[in-house]
């Protein structure tokens, strides 16, 4: 039986629209004769080799982990952009409850900030056994703030603190890894260094590795130890900035 054609009409919208719900996809200006033309389904974001500017992790705000703030603390100082990472760890015990970290961001950011005058804790941000992400030093996650984690390189870095002590031989927890290489490839400029790549550093200070002035090649995704003598972050989490590097930079679609 033929339907009418206003009946018709219908029946072929109501399968249009269960084929978008199936697959996703739009037709957008289909007529007789005409190519079928279909928007990207949702979620797959830029073209092939596009660099893309992945959506920002949930991050912990201070508030919720009590920090204190020092009456005499000066603004909050910006860099024009995030041009590294830096990545520490806390030489804080690995056994802990992650339930327990908020007391353990405010005994760092006692030792930081009063023991030694740092005015507020040195890192941007700190990450936990979970994968929880915490907002470290004051000034807007979003912003590029100039911390206190690096001396000679704290401009134009963003410095992320694994809590816990990463020696040779000791495993870093998967949740942790996934967290700082999403919170890197968030913070990182899309359309700026490739995290697996250097990137040229001017020291600012001659107690770094590399005398005040110097431009220095430092790794995209670095340890600390790679600006300033230290053996931090650890043995066992420097061995995994490479994966690291690798992580951030599939979610930049580079």
């Amino acid at each position: 039986m033929r339907l009418p054609r206003t009946r018709r009409a219908r029946v072929t919208a109501s399968l249009t629209v269960l084929a978008v719900l199936a697959t996703g996809s739009v037709v957008i200006g289909r007529t007789a004769g005409s190519p079928q033309t279909t928007a990207r389904p949702a979620g797959t974001g830029a073209p092939r080799g596009a660099h893309h500017r992945p959506s920002r992790p949930a991050i912990v705000p201070r508030t919720a982990w009590h920090a204190e703030s020092v009456s005499t603390a000066p603004a909050a100082r910006y860099a024009p952009a995030v041009r590294a990472a830096v990545i520490h760890h806390t030489s804080t015990p690995n056994d802990y409850d992650c339930a327990s970290v908020p007391g353990t961001l405010r005994g760092l950011y006692a030792g930081h900030a009063h023991g030694r005058h740092w005015d507020d804790i040195g890192y941007n941000f700190l990450v936990d056994a979970c994968g929880t992400i915490y907002e470290g030093r004051a000034g807007g996650v979003d912003r590029a703030v100039i911390g206190a984690h690096t001396k000679g390189f704290n401009e134009g870095t963003v410095g992320i603190a694994a809590i816990g002590t990463f020696p040779e031989g000791t495993p870093v927890p998967e949740p942790m890894l996934d967290a700082i290489a999403r919170l890197v490839a968030w913070k990182l400029d899309p359309a700026g260094p490739d995290p697996r790549g250097t990137v040229s550093l001017v020291s600012t200070s001659d107690e770094s590795r590399f005398p005040e002035g110097t431009k220095a090649a430092l790794p995209v995704v670095g340890g600390h130890t790679d600006g300033y003598p230290t053996g931090c972050p650890g043995a066992a989490l420097y061995a995994r900035l490479p994966d690291i590097s690798a992580r951030a930079a599939r979610l930049q679609r580079r």
